[in-house]
């Protein structure tokens, strides 16, 4: 488990900007209860997190259209929440940092671990964005 002190100006880069931060399985459940559209960040404290997964996240919100909420895990620090989170994406792996795009709850687009690390910040925005507008109509 890392330190509150470590994380916790990762998580503020998310959570300054409108997400919100899960940290217990019953917060996980409630946010997936409502209808629509929901991203999932699951932070981390690696290199590919800052440079690209949390950059790219919040620059692809700067796009017509935008999922209706948005939420964040952080792995090695919330547990409970990040198990439950990655329960609802499976079949996915449990990859850190990823990025999930939900409708109703259920998981129609994802970023893995492997498809942010060395990949600069816009073209996972470009890459959210493309789903954005595929499944988040206004």
């Amino acid at each position: 488990m890392y330190p509150l002190e470590l994380i916790t100006p990762m998580a503020k880069e998310l959570t300054a900007n409108g997400f919100e931060e899960l940290k217990a399985t019953e917060e996980v459940d409630e946010f997936f209860s409502k209808p629509g559209t929901s991203l999932l960040v699951v932070n981390s404290v690696c290199g590919c997190a800052a440079a690209n997964a949390r950059p790219g996240a919040l620059i692809s919100l700067q796009n017509e259209n935008k999922p209706e909420r948005m939420a964040t895990v952080f792995a090695g620090v919330h547990r409970e929440a990040v198990n439950r989170a990655r329960e609802l994406m499976l079949p996915y792996p449990p990859s850190s940092p990823c990025i999930a795009l939900f409708k109703d709850g259920q998981v129609i687009h994802m970023l893995e671990r492997h498809h942010i690390e060395g990949r600069p910040a816009q073209v996972i925005a470009e890459n959210l964005q493309m789903a954005y507008d595929a499944y988040c109509k206004s």
